[in-house]
């Protein structure tokens, strides 16, 4: 007799424990399915010319927006909305690539949640439409070149009150897609009280210049953009009206924290992938390196970290899904899938040999794109810290 195998499902992997399939309805996996074969169809092979020339191809974002991912298709609205279904998503994006994954969530979550979240209801109930049709295109500006794990306090960017306007000063680093953007986000301490405001800034605007970051090892095809801000001028109705401070912020960034987590697990999915079909094709001693013992042990610990990093994604989205936001909960999860992840796609190099740093196995791109995911929206350290306060009830903030 023959052992028993797991089986891949064609848009979500291995999944042992059939979370897909327990949590998702019909429709939703249908839709998720639809993105995974535009994914395999029309983006899988842009994407080593993508990472060779640094460049993100404008058909990859155009065969997403066409899928109408926010609003798919047969699925229910309230399920289309929520942190499982676009967990999924973000889960199914990354195990293509990261910088995919990136891309989208981008507008999809880090720019449509600080509107749905920073906006008083009238703005959000404006925009949101906009946002999920991509007919406003916008991302999230917070990280600053001096200033990242320490922007709680140390944001230096400026807004100023001039009569009905506002004049922003400072810069931000990271931020990517703003150059195909037509706003930025901006988050700015007010001069006036010192609290942290946020402002939708259009990239067209007099004073506003961007500048693509080079010289990357990882995300390569993904544009990141330092932005410079020199006596902007935006009116008071570009201004979130509900981010009045830092607390606005972490309620922004809590959310956040979940979809990277996603990342974080969908790029090991792809990792793993790419380890295993490359294994049963490469032959060495006469058969294929599949059938060797300690092959086989790596390939067992990449699929215990990818089963147990999505284990833990999925009761996070379903938690929050119920209403139970808490940092600490978001910030565990951001910090266990990207260290797992770390692991996962090392051991998947390792399986791969010298042929892992090639484009044209995969497994390289998950390798060092596991590097961004481990440091961006959190670093481990800075989550670390959230979850040791939860925890003790003791801060070791400095």
């Amino acid at each position: 007799m023959s052992a028993p195998t797991l089986t891949a499902d064609a848009t979500f992997g291995l999944d042992p424990y059939a979370f897909a399939e327990t949590h998702l309805s019909d429709p939703a996996r249908a839709a998720l399915g639809r993105l995974q074969a535009v994914l395999d169809r029309d983006i899988r092979p842009l994407l080593a010319d993508a990472w060779e020339t640094a460049s993100m191809p404008s058909e990859i974002l155009e065969a997403l927006i066409a899928l109408d991912l926010m609003r798919p298709e047969g699925a229910d609205a309230s399920e289309a909305g929520s942190s499982l279904f676009s967990g999924f998503r973000n889960y199914v994006l990354a195990r293509t690539d990261v910088s995919v994954a990136t891309l989208y969530n981008a507008q999809s979550g880090l720019f449509r949640t600080t509107v749905a979240l920073g906006g008083s209801p009238a703005q959000a109930a404006e925009l949101d439409p906009r946002i999920a049709s991509f007919d406003l295109r916008g991302v999230f500006a917070l990280t600053e070149p001096e200033h990242g794990s320490d922007i709680a306090r140390g944001l230096a960017t400026t807004a100023r009150r001039d009569g009905d306007a506002w004049i922003i000063d400072g810069e931000k680093k990271w931020i990517g897609g703003a150059a195909a953007s037509d706003v930025l986000a901006v988050f700015a301490r007010d001069v006036g009280d010192g609290a942290v405001k946020a402002f939708l800034v259009p990239t067209d605007a007099a004073g506003v210049a961007i500048e693509t970051i080079g010289g990357k090892v990882s995300l390569r095809p993904m544009q990141n953009a330092l932005i410079r801000l020199d006596g902007v001028r935006v009116e008071e109705s570009a201004r979130l009206q509900r981010v009045e401070g830092w607390r606005d912020v972490s309620r922004i960034l809590r959310a956040m924290r979940s979809d990277v987590a996603w990342i974080a697990t969908g790029l090991q999915a792809g990792a793993l992938e790419a380890a295993v079909g490359y294994a049963d094709e490469r032959q060495q001693f006469g058969r294929p390196i599949s059938g060797f013992q300690l092959v086989q042990e790596r390939i067992a610990r990449m699929l215990g970290n990818l089963t147990s990093s999505l284990g833990m994604v999925v009761q996070l989205s379903l938690r929050q899904d119920r209403g139970e936001w808490a940092d600490a909960n978001s910030a565990l999860a951001k910090m266990h899938t990207a260290r797992m992840a770390r692991e996962t796609v090392a051991l998947a190099r390792e399986t791969v040999g010298g042929n892992g740093i090639l484009l044209e196995h995969d497994v390289a791109r998950f390798f060092a794109d596991a590097e961004a995911v481990y440091s961006y929206e959190g670093t481990h350290d800075i989550n670390s810290l959230i979850v040791g306060r939860a925890v003790t009830g003791s801060s070791a903030f400095t």
